[in-house]
């Protein structure tokens, strides 16, 4: 049964909004006799919420999710230093972690005049078409690296990577410079610069400035963005 519960929540993402209950079934595959009396059962204990004939996630979920330690915790530590490059940028601003062969955004900071993106704070995106995920990757071991490579890549935009050897090099890169870069990959009109946040020799997470293309100026970005990645990967090591 809780199988069945979780392909209802894992119906939701960050990119939809309320579903009828048949869109519901159909999407988790159960019968809609299975689905409401389930929906009904997440609705009493705060999971989802019910407005006419539509459901949508609950706040309890997010009650719950703010309470996963380490991600609680990461979170915390690193608001200072995002507040600081997100100050010295003016852009928008990322804290991404790994989950198998996707980030996950944990926190965003942006500004009034944010440009358009598909992350969303507990969304998640293929780690190859972002300067985030790219981040991560270069930095947890060859062998996710060759697990990526071995499978079709992803692509978001015309200008995603799918060509496996062109990802080992920007991988490569990555590795030397301590820098992950992404050209329109996840958004039309977007680049992006990231650098891997550690917690002993492997990347437990990556920062990153999101600007639009014109104005995108990684000489001037870098140094920022180092500098909280390192200064993140201290206070994770000093608090541990």
């Amino acid at each position: 049964m809780l199988d069945k519960a979780t392909a209802i929540v894992d119906c939701f993402r960050p990119d939809g909004g309320a579903f009828r209950l048949t869109e519901l079934a159909a999407r988790s595959g159960l019968t809609k006799t299975t689905a409401f009396r389930l929906c009904g059962d997440l609705v009493r204990l705060g999971w989802l919420e019910r407005q006419g004939d539509v459901y949508r996630l609950g706040g309890k979920l997010f009650e719950l999710g703010s309470l996963v330690p380490r991600r609680h915790d990461l979170r915390e530590t690193a608001l200072p230093f995002l507040q600081d490059l997100f100050e010295a940028t003016h852009e928008t601003v990322h804290l991404g972690v790994r989950e198998g062969h996707e980030v996950v955004y944990i926190e965003r900071i942006h500004g009034h005049d944010a440009v358009r993106l598909p992350s969303r704070i507990g969304g998640r995106l293929p780690l190859t078409c972002t300067g985030v995920g790219k981040a991560l990757l270069a930095f947890s071991g060859p062998e996710l690296t060759e697990e990526v490579l071995a499978a079709p890549l992803p692509s978001l935009t015309p200008h995603s990577i799918t060509d496996p050897d062109r990802l080992r090099t920007a991988v490569e890169q990555a590795q030397v410079s301590g820098l992950a870069y992404e050209e329109q990959e996840a958004a039309l009109g977007v680049s992006c610069i990231a650098a891997p946040v550690f917690d002993g020799s492997v990347a437990v997470a990556a920062l990153s400035v999101a600007v639009p293309r014109g104005r995108f100026q990684p000489a001037q970005l870098a140094p920022a963005v180092r500098t909280a990645a390192l200064g993140l990967s201290r206070a994770l090591r000093s608090r541990a």
